[in-house]
């Protein structure tokens, strides 16, 4: 099976048509993301700055790079002329030093707050106190060069479709909450990142604008 099959695949099971699909590209080589492209792909999610640097000045430029992976505060200047969504957004530290680089080379940089829903310690992301405490907060509201466009979670690792299911659904539903907060103008909340290779589906069924897919596009992740 092709790259270019793999796609087909994925995209014939979609059951929402209009669902993002981002290719997860992490560690995997230049070619392969070339067969994407010329698939018809052209959003890319990278988990590492260093990599996302090596790969963005070699492709096409109308390729819209998603960050996907925990994003430590010192390289977000590496990616902020660039990159076209940051996905993992973890802490209002983050937020602010994402505004900070966006406001020195004029850009508002589009985010997605990564909301804890997991059962597992390991995943990063607010908790809803956190995330409540910080939307209230006089210091949110003076943010000028990010566009807050959503959410984002990770489900547990399990083939237990009905924890994954829920934890979907309380993403959803706080979603909706949020939506419904008065908030400043840059906080636009169209987007709701849930869903990778192995729960897409039941992610789309829980109302997913975007999905994270790699491995069932490219196969197995390389280790370097």
């Amino acid at each position: 099976m092709t790259i270019a099959d793999n796609l087909k695949d994925i995209k014939s099971s979609f059951h929402n048509p209009t669902c993002l699909l981002i290719a997860v590209s992490k560690t995997k080589p230049i070619e392969n993301l070339l067969e994407a492209y010329g698939a018809g792909v052209r959003d890319f999610g990278e988990n590492k700055v260093q990599e996302l640097q090596a790969k963005e000045p070699q492709l096409p430029k109308d390729i819209r790079w998603h960050m996907i992976g925990h994003l430590q505060r010192n390289k977000v200047k590496y990616i902020a002329p660039f990159i076209y969504l940051i996905h993992s957004v973890d802490s209002f530290k983050l937020l602010k030093e994402i505004n900070k680089q966006g406001e020195k080379i004029d850009r508002k940089i589009s985010v997605l707050l990564q909301i804890h829903i997991a059962e597992e310690e390991s995943k990063f992301g607010f908790d809803i106190s956190e995330l409540e405490e910080m939307l209230d907060s006089e210091e949110f509201k003076k943010l000028s060069h990010v566009t807050v466009k959503g959410l984002m979670g990770m489900a547990t690792l399990t083939s237990n479709q009905d924890q994954i299911r829920k934890e979907f659904k309380r993403l959803k539903a706080l979603f909706e909450e949020i939506k419904n907060k008065e908030l400043p103008d840059f906080v636009q909340l169209t987007e709701l990142s849930m869903g990778m290779s192995s729960d897409y589906q039941v992610a789309q069924e829980e109302g997913s604008t975007m999905v994270r897919i790699g491995s069932s596009i490219f196969g197995a992740r390389n280790y370097n």
